[in-house]
């Protein structure tokens, strides 16, 4: 457990669904499970692929928004630190012991901007997105006042159609600016394809991100060409890591979900057109329900609905049962299509989220289990940093 918690001060079943050393049977729902030994495994895995390919691994945070998984990225997986979303959830890996963090996003608004120039004052290396020249003048502005530095990449849109500048030339423009900055420092490129990460096909996805990679070596060696070195040349998902990382300009992933996994992730291929939650990645995350009423024959009720979970990329999945299917959900009820009359009263299912880190973000607490006993409660604690 965090010792951060006063634990005697908390009661289960109001102020959090479990103690260690229960039985996951004892486990109060719905609420989060963490099987501890796949997450371990996962996090060595990757960290083993970023270690074989050369590679530093920045673990995104907005995944599972906690310090003890990220400071248990860093411990197994040898991560380099993080990536943010936002000022606020920075500065809660920061506050928490995480000592290189990246907000992976463009900061402007003032309030925010002299947010993250106080970053570093909790000693942490403190890095950001620009895509636009005005931005590089507030984050100046910013830094200066609070007599601190931010770092900054460069981020290139190379495919999300989100943020991000589409040219080589408007690079090279904000990194010199960057540069000759006060309280700045150029750090290098971001470059990360989040629309191609949930591409079923294999082929599909690396068509997609050789253009990236292109765009990515044109910008690294016009830098050059300015005398300008990129330490970070970032980007790589769940669903890609394995292009960057053999890419030959890429030299840091930023993956999130392999950690935990779900559904959604779980049904692209990879290169030999296996699922990639039937081999290469395990499900380490899963929302603990119980049923709660079994009045209709053919259907069973839980207790996990929209409140406990996101399914903006699609409906949860009952993990290990062919025999029951999660069919629907309202806020407070999930309906189980039980045709053969398998399930009963106060039965306990994993379900596996449609989506792992808007799930993440509507609870409080993560239950972590080994062989079935509660081994540890951690909480989520940039739950709701949405700032």
């Amino acid at each position: 457990m965090n010792s951060a918690v006063n634990w005697n001060d908390l009661e289960v079943g109001y102020d959090i669904p479990a103690r260690v050393g229960m039985r996951e049977s004892e486990v109060q729902t719905p609420c989060l499970v963490v099987d501890l030994d796949a997450l371990e495994r996962n996090i060595k895995k990757m960290g083993d692929f970023a270690k074989a390919n050369g590679m530093r691994h920045r673990v995104h945070g907005k995944m599972h928004k906690s310090v003890d998984v990220a400071l248990l990225q860093e411990k197994l997986g040898g991560s380099c630190g993080v990536c943010c979303q936002k000022v606020s959830e920075a500065e809660v890996f920061a506050r928490g012991g995480i000592k290189d963090v990246l907000v992976s996003n463009q900061v402007r608004d003032p309030a925010k901007l002299a947010r993250l120039a106080r970053i570093p004052m909790l000693g942490a290396r403190t890095i950001v997105c620009v895509d636009d020249l005005a931005n590089v003048a507030e984050l100046s502005a910013a830094a200066t006042e609070a007599g601190t530095q931010i770092e900054c990449l460069v981020e290139i849109d190379c495919g999300a159609g989100r943020c991000g500048v589409t040219t080589t030339e408007a690079v090279v423009e904000i990194a010199i600016a960057i540069d000759r900055a006060d309280g700045l420092k150029f750090a290098g490129i971001q470059a990360y394809h989040g629309a191609m990460q949930h591409l079923d096909l294999y082929s599909e996805r690396e068509a997609k991100i050789q253009g990236a990679i292109a765009m990515v070596r044109d910008a690294v060696d016009a830098l050059a060409e300015h005398q300008l070195t990129c330490d970070i040349v970032g980007g790589g998902g769940t669903g890609s890591y394995y292009f960057e990382g053999a890419s030959g300009v890429y030299n840091e992933l930023q993956c999130g979900s392999y950690a935990f996994m779900d559904a959604d992730y779980g049904r692209i291929l990879d290169d030999k057109g296996q699922r990639i939650d039937q081999g290469e990645w395990e499900n380490a995350l899963f929302i603990l329900t119980s049923v709660m009423s079994h009045a209709k024959v053919d259907k069973a009720i839980c207790d996990a609905g929209l409140k406990a979970q996101s399914v903006d990329s699609g409906l949860p999945v009952i993990f290990g049962r062919d025999d029951v299917k999660y069919v629907k959900c309202s806020d407070e009820h999930g309906v189980i299509e039980d045709t053969h009359g398998v399930l009963k009263v106060n039965d306990k299912l994993r379900l596996i989220p449609g989506h792992c880190d808007p799930t993440c973000n509507v609870h409080d607490w993560y239950v972590g289990v080994r062989k079935g006993v509660v081994e540890v409660v951690w909480p989520i604690s940039a739950r709701g940093k949405a700032y």
